[in-house]
């Protein structure tokens, strides 16, 4: 009859007493090596289901350097991949398009002159003239909104394009 050296880890008491025993050791000692940032308590429960997936070949003894290891290589892994998350972050990709750069600049170009051309508007037409092109109301609709005649908006808005075939040539 061959008596057992040791007790079994894979035993549930032998488990359990080890959790009692060494959890909140283990979940201090990360919290004060890595902070609350990486979830010590989450490294904790995954270095005991290591130490379980493992437990045949874990002598009791080396439970506790096995539960450290583990965990602190854990949180290393974890620091590690942050890192690499935050470089990426601050690495904004390039955007890749199809189209050549001189007409993505004459685009920019074009923008800035179109900006500046409704900046230069006078205030009543550069309104009424973006609720009728940018948001698709009818004359009768502006005017009802803006309380005005019908008459009047279309005054503002065609000297709001007047203004702009000045201003910008392209148009």
């Amino acid at each position: 009859m061959s008596k057992p050296l040791h007790d079994n880890i894979c035993e549930d008491h032998m488990f359990a007493s080890l959790f009692k025993k060494h959890s909140k050791d283990l979940n201090n000692f990360l919290y004060y090596k890595f902070g609350d940032a990486l979830n010590p308590k989450d490294k904790v429960q995954d270095a005991f289901i290591k130490l379980w997936e493992n437990c045949a070949k874990i002598a009791p003894e080396k439970a506790k350097s096995f539960l450290f290891t583990t965990a602190n290589n854990m949180m290393l892994n974890e620091t590690k991949h942050q890192k690499v998350v935050l470089k990426f972050k601050e690495t904004k990709p390039k955007s890749y398009t199809h189209e050549n750069p001189e007409f993505l600049m004459e685009e920019s170009e074009y923008k800035l002159k179109i900006e500046t051309a409704l900046s230069n508007l006078t205030e009543a037409q550069r309104v009424a003239f973006l609720m009728n092109r940018s948001e698709g109301k009818r004359f009768k609709e502006i005017s009802e909104l803006l309380g005005i005649s019908v008459k009047a908006v279309e005054k503002r808005i065609y000297g709001a394009l007047k203004r702009l075939r000045e201003d910008i040539e392209e148009l």
